[in-house]
């Protein structure tokens, strides 16, 4: 089981998940008995630094660094151009002006800044999403005793990943939340569920691996067990705990009927990620060919969340969450936690 190389009681990983959760909801999984993770790339080295140390304040437990690597390309001005006509008809109809190409949320991949953070906080676990950083960072984390996690989401980038210096890989099946953690290939079509995928990265190499995708309570833990995964990583479950920042916005639309229907798509950030559908969803994608690359097609998409979601409106909300949403209850995660371990009995 995973627990043995993380140092964990329970082989179950929150899911780290940016914008919709801090400190809190780790330390409350490091607590009771899992590895909680928290996301950095979404913090600048100053905010991040806080956030880590105030983890540490409130667990002596274990924890995962969770951190990109993708490798931001120059956009020009012609594709962002493209991206502000595409939603141009919006910007009209809400009176607002397209931002600066540099506003909104973007995400930062691993550097230096998050390489010293590194060394001075020594966590436990790092993991890592769109591949690995530079192979001296990778040699100087395993010099430093941290165990090393990253994302596959074919076989072919669980063994490369498995030949880079890993210690578990985590397959990300097609059911997950979020942004898809694929980095070899941006051919969607070569993406398949957690019960096909993990059978075949368990076969093709011979570390740990990690179910992820579409496992929301202790039969799907149970079900990820037995196909061979050494444990498993849940997100979307956790969303509706007291202990994750997800907005009113988000948790309502997690509760209604509307997260019956999700989709991956590009046009919140320019990368391939699943959502609740939505309006923009609908009506710009799910895949835009018109994105600039990632993350820069949020800087557009931003200002016109904020004026929405003024108006108690998720038009323009990614609404990030896996196909099953039938783990999510509102209760301390610490409890849902435990419910998810009922399935390793």
């Amino acid at each position: 089981m995973i627990n043995q190389l993380l140092g964990t009681q329970l082989p179950i990983i929150q899911a780290p998940m940016a914008g919709v959760q801090d400190a809190t909801l780790a330390a409350a999984i490091c607590n009771a008995g899992g590895l909680g993770s928290l996301p950095c790339a979404m913090s600048t080295p100053e905010s991040l630094e806080v956030e880590i140390s105030r983890l540490q304040s409130l667990t002596d437990h274990p924890f995962n660094l969770n951190f990109f690597c993708h490798s931001p390309g120059d956009v020009t001005a012609l594709q962002q151009e493209k991206w502000v006509h595409c939603l141009q008809n919006y910007f009209e109809e809400l009176s607002i002006a397209p931002p600066e190409p540099t506003a909104g949320p973007l995400r930062k991949p691993f550097d230096d800044e998050s390489l010293a953070l590194l060394e001075r906080f020594k966590p436990a676990v790092v993991s890592f999403h769109f591949g690995l950083p530079k192979a001296e960072w990778v040699q100087a984390i395993k010099n430093w005793g941290i165990k090393i996690l990253a994302t596959a989401t074919t076989v072919q980038e669980a063994v490369w990943l498995a030949d880079n210096g890993v210690d578990a890989v985590i397959a990300q099946g097609l059911e997950a939340g979020g942004h898809r953690g694929s980095f070899l290939t941006n051919d969607m079509t070569t993406q398949c569920g957690t019960l096909s995928l993990l059978p075949r990265i368990r076969s093709a190499i011979s570390l740990p691996v990690i179910a992820a995708g579409g496992i929301a309570g202790p039969e799907g833990v149970a079900a990820a067990i037995a196909l061979g995964g050494s444990g498993v990583q849940i997100g979307t479950a956790f969303l509706l705990c007291p202990e994750s920042r997800t907005s009113a916005l988000h948790r309502a639309a997690l509760k209604s009927d509307a997260a019956g229907h999700t989709a991956l798509t590009n046009v919140f950030t320019g990368k391939p990620a699943r959502s609740i559908v939505n309006r923009l969803i609908l009506e710009v994608g799910p895949m835009s060919a018109n994105t600039p690359p990632f993350p820069s097609a949020a800087s557009a998409v931003s200002v016109l969340r904020q004026t929405r979601e003024a108006d108690g409106s998720s038009d323009f909300t990614p609404l990030w969450s896996g196909q099953n949403t039938q783990g999510c209850r509102e209760i301390p995660a610490a409890q849902l936690l435990h419910h998810l371990a009922t399935g390793l009995e």
